[in-house]
């Protein structure tokens, strides 16, 4: 795949009123990225996922979706695009009243013409790419906590987005069942070419899936290391990132070979 932008950030800034949360933020996530926002906690990891995701606008710079500026197009242009794009969040937001079926058949009645039967057809194509073949039938409190990721990632998928966005994949899972999530953003991107976009400080997804990162610093509030986490750990820029990527236990670099 030719590596071209997907989302360019220039200049970003993000402040809450006075508070500033983050500036001069400038990267560009390619077609084909499995690209992770890292930081430690209140470093704004999610509120730049919320901008890039048309639910935030920044206080100045420019986000680019492919070759639109999204912030300053109108309105029915950014929900085209926020309708390419897919959101599995922390707790998987499936809706309790409504089967797995029902959940991933949601987006499909909302924005499209499809049949019944073809809605069908989809949501069990769907519910089988993430491993839930069989479970339409059922309601997100007979089912784990990784099958609940497992199908609102099967939601995000139904509309055949370019970019699917994580927000902490991994929070509340197993080790067991975050690998099995590890696994399948892998073979999602590989087998469909969809970019991914993760915000996660969990190190062995970081360093299982991660091919282009930034680290956002809490002190400076930027950005201050970009690139492959494996190639960070082995070459970090600065202390604070090495800190991060290693968390201060002795051997953790060998979870990146």
């Amino acid at each position: 795949m030719s590596k071209s932008a997907e989302i360019k950030v220039e200049n970003l800034t993000v402040a809450y009123g006075d508070f500033v949360l983050m500036k001069d933020v400038n990267f560009t996530i390619n077609k084909g990225d499995i690209f992770i926002i890292m930081g430690a906690s209140g470093s704004g990891k999610s509120t730049l996922l919320r901008v890039l995701t048309g639910l935030k606008e920044p206080t100045k710079g420019v986000v680019y979706i492919g070759d639109v500026d999204f912030w300053k197009s109108d309105k029915n242009v950014q929900n085209k695009i926020m309708r390419k794009n897919g959101i599995l969040y922390q707790s998987g937001a499936l809706f309790s009243s409504m089967t797995l079926a029902e959940n991933v058949a949601m987006p499909l009645q909302q924005y499209t013409n499809y049949s019944d039967d073809e809605i069908g057809e989809i949501v069990s194509l769907k519910l089988a790419l993430v491993g839930l073949a069989g479970f339409e039938d059922f309601y997100p409190s007979e089912i784990s906590g990784g099958m609940k990721k497992r199908a609102g990632l099967a939601r995000a998928l139904a509309l055949d987005p370019k970019i699917v966005y994580f927000d902490e994949p991994s929070a509340g899972l197993d080790p067991v069942s975050a690998k099995l999530l590890d696994d399948l953003i892998i073979e999602i991107n590989k087998s469909l070419g969809t970019t991914i976009v993760v915000v996660t400080h969990e190190l062995a997804s970081i360093f299982a899936i991660g091919t282009n990162s930034i680290f956002l610093d809490n002190e400076t509030r930027t950005i201050t290391a970009k690139g492959n986490p494996k190639e960070l750990l082995s070459s970090p820029p600065n202390n604070t990132v090495l800190r991060f990527l290693t968390r201060g236990i002795k051997g953790n670099e060998e979870a990146a070979k």
